[in-house]
């Protein structure tokens, strides 16, 4: 399985984002697919999750702001980021989860300036 994800960039606070992540290989039909970001000297942290049947989590950082959809028939999530803060710059990595087995993909840069 390989994750590929893209659409970081740079962006002045207010702004949008959106990220995708597209997943190849043998995948299971029933999973979660999900972004994870980690800031430097934080720990990765969960930012939103959605699993195969739809639903949903957030961090609550991030509710009202991100909005996370996925396309079953293109294996691939997507991450709609709102009113973006500096406190969201971080790597973002998107993630695939299938039972107990976690795929991740390269991060992805987002940069939020002031």
């Amino acid at each position: 399985v390989q994750l590929q994800a893209s659409g970081g960039g740079l962006v002045q606070a207010g702004g949008s984002l959106r990220l995708s992540c597209a997943a190849s290989g043998s995948i299971f039909s029933i999973n979660t697919m999900g972004w994870y970001r980690q800031a430097p000297g934080k720990q990765r942290e969960l930012v939103a999750a959605i699993t195969s049947g739809g639903r949903t989590n957030y961090a609550d950082s991030v509710k009202g702001r991100f909005t996370i959809s996925r396309d079953n028939g293109k294996n691939t999530v997507y991450l709609q980021m709102n009113s973006l803060k500096p406190e969201d710059t971080a790597v973002y990595y998107c993630n695939l989860r299938v039972g107990s087995i976690d795929y991740w993909g390269g991060g992805t840069q987002v940069t939020v300036s002031s």
